[in-house]
Order: structure tokens, then C-alpha cells, then sequence
């Protein structure tokens, strides 16, 4: 239907060009650069002035840039995703290391006190202390063992 529009007014736009033709004599028309400078500011003017989305094209492309507009939103929004999980991925590293140091300081720590002059230091209070004599192994057959007891 636009094109039918188009055509309309283009063969208007030539009837009147023939017309004017005939009725002034032939001058030579310098191509001027004014007519693309009016054609953006016309255009710019529609742009800022919201008359452009009056015209059948626009509504025509609606759909279009309500799409563009989705997307855009779904872009912001993945971007605040990212530093979000970025500042998580962050913390949680930082925890990480805390754990680990606490953990090398508990076990240096377990390890000074699990040794054996340590031990005897923190039992002699109770009255325990260390045997002087080495302890016996004792051997025991446990197949004279099984048939004593039957």
C-alpha cells in the first residue's frame, strides 16, 4: 500500500516538473548541498518533535524495536548478574584464604603441643610421668589360648 503512495506521488512530482518545464525557460540547476542538509534537519525535527511515530512505517517496525528494547534490557541485566556472582566469586575467595591460614596455624599449633616432651610437660601436674623402663613385648599363642579355654 505504500508503494501504490509512492508511485502516486511521484507521478504528481513529474506532472509538475513538466509544468513548471513549460511554463519557465530551461536554467542550468547547480546541485546544492542544501537539499540533503534540509532533508536531516527535517528529518531530525520529526525525530525530536515525535511526529515520526505517526507515520505508517513506524508502526510498522514496532515489534521490531520493542525487541531491541528486550534485548537491551536482558543486556543491563546480565551485566549486573556478572558483578554480582564477580564480587560473590570474590568473598568467597577471600574466606577461602582466611580458612587455609587459620588452618596451617591450628595444625602448627596441634603438632607443638602433640610432641612428646610437650605432653609430658602438661601430665606432670597430674602425677604421671614418663617410664624410665622400656616397656616388654608379651607373646601370646593364640592357638594354646583356643584350646585351653575349651
Amino acid at each position: 500500500m505504500a508503494n501504490k503512495f509512492r508511485e502516486n506521488k511521484t507521478e504528481e512530482l513529474e506532472e509538475l516538473e513538466e509544468l513548471v518545464a513549460q511554463e519557465e525557460p530551461q536554467v542550468a540547476a547547480k546541485p546544492s548541498k542544501s537539499g540533503k542538509k534540509g532533508v536531516l534537519a527535517k528529518g531530525l525535527s520529526k525525530i525530536f518533535g515525535g511526529s515520526f511515530l505517526s507515520d505508517d512505517r513506524a508502526t510498522q517496525h514496532v515489534p521490531f524495536i520493542l525487541f531491541l528494547g528486550l534485548i537491551a534490557i536482558l543486556y543491563i541485566a546480565n551485566g549486573y548478574y556478572a558483578d554480582d556472582k564477580i564480587r560473590e566469586v570474590n568473598k568467597i575467595s577471600n574466606q577461602i584464604k582466611e580458612l587455609r591460614t587459620e588452618y596451617i596455624s591450628s595444625k602448627s599449633d596441634l603438632m607443638f603441643v602433640s610432641k612428646q616432651s610437650e605432653v609430658a610437660k602438661a601430665v606432670e601436674p597430674l602425677g604421671l610421668k614418663e617410664p624410665v623402663v622400656a616397656p616388654m613385648k608379651i607373646e601370646v599363642d593364640s592357638v594354646k589360648t583356643i584350646v585351653n579355654n575349651n
